[in-house]
């Protein structure tokens, strides 16, 4: 089922992802081909935690520690955190679960 908004949302919002931006669009998410999305801090994150070998860089304008803010966030998020599903292999976790994980 497709989640229908209203408001506009950055481009880098997935269209299922029911949350709205938190600022301004402040950043780039590329993946690893380097096809991307500019997005507010907030949406950058989910959208870089869903990526293999995703980057993030400020754009031009961006609020100082834009690109570190998203960079530390997408960390600690599961990956297409929208989708409501159980989360036990390591590929559903997030980067710091699965380092967590790791440790023991």
């Amino acid at each position: 089922m497709s989640v229908r908004h209203t408001a506009r949302r950055c481009p880098a919002a997935h269209p299922e992802d029911p949350t709205p931006c938190t600022g301004p669009v402040a950043v780039t998410v590329l993946d690893a081909t380097g096809a991307g999305a500019d997005g507010c801090e907030h949406h950058g994150a989910r959208l870089l935690a869903s990526l293999d070998r995703g980057r993030v860089y400020p754009l031009p304008n961006a609020p100082d520690g834009a690109a570190i803010r998203t960079f530390k966030a997408a960390d600690g998020i599961r990956p297409f955190c929208w989708i409501d599903a159980p989360r036990t292999d390591p590929t559903h976790l997030s980067r710091a679960e699965n380092r967590a994980r790791n440790d023991r």
